[in-house]
């Protein structure tokens, strides 16, 4: 029902238009990733008489940064400079195990990081998108966390908020870390110290919102992509939308959603179970998936879950029984369906 390679692509209401045989021309940063002109970007205006804004600006300034970092001992060679998200991703998977294996054993933490890379988005990880840089930074934090290297922790929290907005949330399993530890009759250096790293992502979110790339990172998101956070209203006409594609004989836009829904429901159940044996993983989470749900468009939940812990810790517990191990690992070959229609220039999420 999904797996239709024939042009255009009826998953979304928008799709069509983007999926015709020459939609991606004039897209340079598609067309030629290697040589891109800033003379070339696209742009989007606010207004009339507005300023001009580049696409580029939809993007947090850690990842192009960290992916002209990385693209220098690989000019070398002819490929893609995408080695952010791949060594991103590496960090996720090695938080993900350090996390895990003090509960789940060491089979189980392998278990965690594979399962984050076999999930049906899991090949957003390796793409140009912020997935990676995000989860490894993130995930990242969270292991250090757990170890008490709160100012390695403090970096990589401040890392992840500067590569996607919902790194803020980090603030709460920081401080629900330190509110376990802090004493009032003993409140030293370390304390204060520890306090400042929990107001790391806060600050390094407030630095970058007044700074010309957090203006133009609003007009972007609010004119081209219509996008804003608290958009309560706009997302549950949205999502209500979105759920009466059932009633409709769209079987491309049915199945899209299934995943989108299902995906939902999977992140919310995850949260909810670790809600009391990992509150900061929990409601790191959490928030990750209600900012999500309510930027005001029905799209990308299948991704956005990646960022929460909580669901591949649940999975990788359940995946003790060889018989929900092997189904999950069956069902995630969706992923291959998913890259499949994303290397088809189809609407993948």
């Amino acid at each position: 029902m999904r797996l239709s390679l024939r042009r255009p692509d009826y998953a979304l209401f928008w799709t069509p238009p983007e999926t015709e045989t020459h939609s991606q021309d004039g897209k340079p940063y598609l067309m030629d990733p290697l040589d891109f002109s800033w003379d070339r970007s696209q742009y989007c205006v606010a207004g009339r008489d507005a300023p001009r804004y580049s696409l580029n600006y939809a993007f947090f300034p850690a990842y192009p940064y960290l992916t002209r970092l990385v693209a220098v001992p690989l000019r070398v060679l002819p490929i893609t400079p995408g080695g952010a998200s791949a060594l991103g991703t590496l960090g996720a998977m090695l938080a993900l195990y350090d996390l895990t294996k003090g509960e789940l054993s060491e089979a189980g933490g392998l278990r965690t990081a594979f399962y984050l890379i076999i999930f049906p988005s899991g090949f957003f990880l390796a793409m140009v998108y912020t997935e990676g840089l995000f989860v490894g930074s993130a995930f990242g934090c969270l292991a250090l966390l757990r170890r008490k290297q709160w100012i390695g922790a403090g970096l990589l929290a401040m890392l992840a908020t500067w590569t996607r907005t919902v790194g803020i949330a980090l603030v709460i399993p920081l401080a629900i870390d330190w509110l376990r530890e802090f004493d009032w009759r003993h409140i030293n250096r370390a304390t204060i110290i520890r306090g400042l790293v929990v107001i790391a992502p806060l600050v390094a979110y407030l630095v970058w919102r007044f700074s010309a790339w957090g203006q133009a990172f609003t007009a972007v998101e609010h004119v081209y992509f219509s996008r804003e956070p608290q958009a309560f209203r706009r997302s549950l006409e949205a999502w209500s939308a979105a759920w009466r594609t059932f009633l409709t004989d769209n079987s491309q836009g049915k199945v899209y959603y299934a995943v989108e829904f299902a995906a939902i429901v999977l992140g919310l159940a995850a949260c909810a179970w670790t809600w009391r044996s990992h509150p900061g993983l929990a409601l790191f989470g959490l928030a990750v998936i209600v900012v999500s749900l309510t930027s005001g468009v029905a799209q990308g939940m299948h991704r956005y879950v990646l960022a929460a812990p909580s669901v591949f810790w649940v999975l990788s517990r359940l995946g003790n029984n060889k018989v929900f191990d092997r189904s999950w690992t069956l069902l995630s070959t969706l992923m291959g369906l998913y890259a499949t229609l994303f290397a088809f220039d189809m609407w993948a999420g």
